[in-house]
């Protein structure tokens, strides 16, 4: 069967500049007047009371209330200012945690209890006891809560890749979810297989929504758990997949069957909330640069990359982030940005997480979810303080789940507005190529390795929360692919994009790709130089009138996910397709200027 279409821009209306929490209310109004979907009343702490880079995190003046934990108490934290201790001194080869600075992180009140934190193991829980947990809690309960275990997908070694799903609709069913007008949520654990607090906290975190003291959220939204999203990586105590790919930069690409997992859950459930859990570094590079090891407990980052939809950063910042440090907070956690450094000794900057569109931080976003990286105390420092851990991550996504069931009508309303907001800017407007990040002075603690004592560095900060746009393009109505482009169009099928098979021979306006220099780069993210080589291109545009043979493929951006294809398919940036060799040339890939008369094949 063919079908004759014409695309056309739908008719919602643009983002309003400057909002703020101050003229929430008027735009809103206004709002009303020209679409049918007004944003909600936003109700939350400004934006700019976040604590800033460097400090300890204080408690917002509002927001949802804080995660209750039975059996431990909310005792605040509080942070006094500490004086500039000189750093001085060498590194200490093969540091051991000293006492003084264990001191400083005491176990949490309550013991959490998974295979891997049993007492006396040496071990972490391993996916054969992973699935079997997951499949005790999938059984029939009498709650009301609905249960089904998902395979997501299998792992390069054959390991599955588990995730559970917890529900009170009618059933687990896709059709029955959206009936249910609850939004899901989707939590993952151990994308980097030497990361694992996050894979214990999210089955701790499991049992309680089951028939523990977070079941009662599951009257307002849906869970979906993936505690292990690495099994092989896991296995072997080792940060990437078993083809050595960081599968967290592999979220548009979808290389690996791990993150093409992902992207089919992504795909199928349609979070409203996609919450990332990972560790970092204690010691290793910033003991060897800055003489110290890490202070804070967890980590925090929402999505910061180009073209993510400005209220979807927002309700990422004021609705997840800001409660979750007051959460983390008053269980006596220190929280700051992530940051990062380079493996180069003698680069003393710190960065915050990469503005790229390939982690699942940013790719989700720019599937219009809110979302948020989870970084806790662990990398390299073994099984110490697991509980203290652990405990991070569970107060962290307890927050997170929290905040969706007081935001259910909220996050749907901002959800729905960017969808149709993005989707009515075909044809239209600009987005900008690649974010850069700005650089800035800030003072960061650390621990002395030694006395356990706070000290200050100043370092040259290089924020991902003050982005610079970079170079800005015209937005164009769609892309054509040739036909022979059948491993893009899979991908982002893949990603939840809308792309159509060319029926009959046609013709469309169109800006080419012109080749003006290229060369090929080692690929690079915050860490530094990579081992994967990309082809990084400069190109001048050209506007032609071209030949649509049957068979090739046109992506129309009146669709919501528009800003994915951008990031896929303008070729001169080094997350592009092109550049990592999915499209071969750019004669197979061009702008479409003007909304085609195209006949398409009907699809699914």
């Amino acid at each position: 069967m063919m079908m004759k279409h014409d695309a056309v821009s739908p008719s919602a209306q643009r983002p309003i500049p400057g909002w703020s929490s101050l003229n929430v209310m008027a735009a809103a109004l206004a709002l009303t007047a020209c679409s049918s979907t007004p944003l909600p009343t936003w109700n939350s702490t400004p934006i700019s009371g976040q604590p800033a880079p460097g400090t300890v995190a204080t408690q917002p003046a509002s927001g949802p209330s804080p995660v209750h934990i039975p059996g431990v108490s909310n005792s605040g934290v509080v942070s006094t200012p500490v004086e500039s201790v000189p750093l001085q001194g060498s590194p200490l080869s093969g540091w051991q945690e000293s006492a003084e600075v264990a001191a400083r992180f005491p176990n949490p009140e309550r013991s959490y209890t998974t295979p891997g934190l049993a007492a006396g193991r040496t071990t972490y829980t391993s996916n054969a006891e992973l699935g079997q947990w997951l499949r005790q809690l999938a059984t029939p309960g009498t709650s009301g809560t609905k249960t089904e275990l998902v395979t997501a997908g299998t792992s390069q070694e054959g390991q599955p890749i588990l995730a559970l799903l917890l529900t009170r609709a009618a059933s687990t069913s896709l059709h029955d979810l959206d009936q249910s007008q609850r939004p899901t949520v989707l939590l993952i654990g151990q994308q980097h297989g030497d990361e694992p607090a996050g894979s214990e906290a999210l089955l701790a975190l499991a049992q309680d929504l089951k028939q523990g003291p977070l079941a009662s959220v599951l009257d307002k939204i849906n869970v979906l758990l993936v505690p292990r999203a690495n099994p092989d990586g896991a296995a072997a105590g080792r940060r990437t997949t078993a083809n050595g790919l960081d599968m967290n930069r592999d979220h548009l690409l979808l290389q690996t069957p791990e993150a093409q997992a992902l992207a089919k859950l992504s795909r199928n459930y349609r979070p409203v909330a996609v919450l990332d859990a990972h560790e970092f570094t204690v010691a290793g590079r910033y003991l060897d640069k800055f003489k110290g090891v890490q202070r804070y407990d967890a980590l925090l980052q929402t999505p910061t990359t180009a073209n993510v939809h400005e209220f979807i950063a927002k309700a990422s910042t004021e609705w997840y982030l800001l409660p979750m440090q007051k959460a983390l907070t008053e269980q006596g956690q220190s929280t700051n940005w992530y940051y990062t450094t380079t493996r180069n000794p003698q680069d003393l900057s710190l960065s915050m997480g990469g503005v790229r569109p390939d982690t699942g931080r940013n790719v989700n976003a720019l599937k219009n979810a809110a979302t948020m990286l989870v970084e806790t105390r662990g990398v390299g420092i073994g099984r110490a303080h697991i509980q203290r851990r652990v405990h991070s991550q569970y107060v962290a996504l307890s927050s997170a789940l929290q905040t969706t069931a007081q935001r259910t009508k909220e996050l749907e309303q901002v959800r729905t507005y960017a969808n149709r907001d993005i989707a009515s800017q075909a044809c239209r407007g600009e987005f900008s190529l690649e974010a850069q990040q700005t650089t800035e002075k800030r003072r960061v603690i650390f621990i002395d390795p030694q006395t356990g004592e706070d000290m200050q560095q100043e370092v040259d900060w290089h924020s991902s929360v003050k982005l610079s746009p970079g170079a800005t393009r015209a937005r164009p109505c769609g892309y054509w692919l040739a036909g022979n482009a059948s491993d893009a169009v899979d991908k982002l099928r893949a990603l939840g994009l809308q792309v159509l098979r060319v029926a009959e021979p046609g013709n469309l306006l169109a800006d080419t790709y012109q080749e003006l220099e290229r060369n090929s780069a080692a690929k690079s993210d915050v860490l530094g130089p990579g081992n994967q080589s990309v082809e990084r291109v400069k190109v001048g545009l050209e506007r032609v009138a071209i030949d649509v043979p049957e068979g090739s493929y046109y992506v129309p951006l009146n669709q919501s996910l528009a800003n994915v294809a951008i990031a896929a398919l303008e070729p001169d940036t080094q997350s592009s397709f092109f550049a990592n060799h999915i499209i071969a040339s750019l004669n197979d890939v061009a702008r479409s200027m003007n909304n085609p008369s195209l006949v398409y094949e009907e699809t699914e």
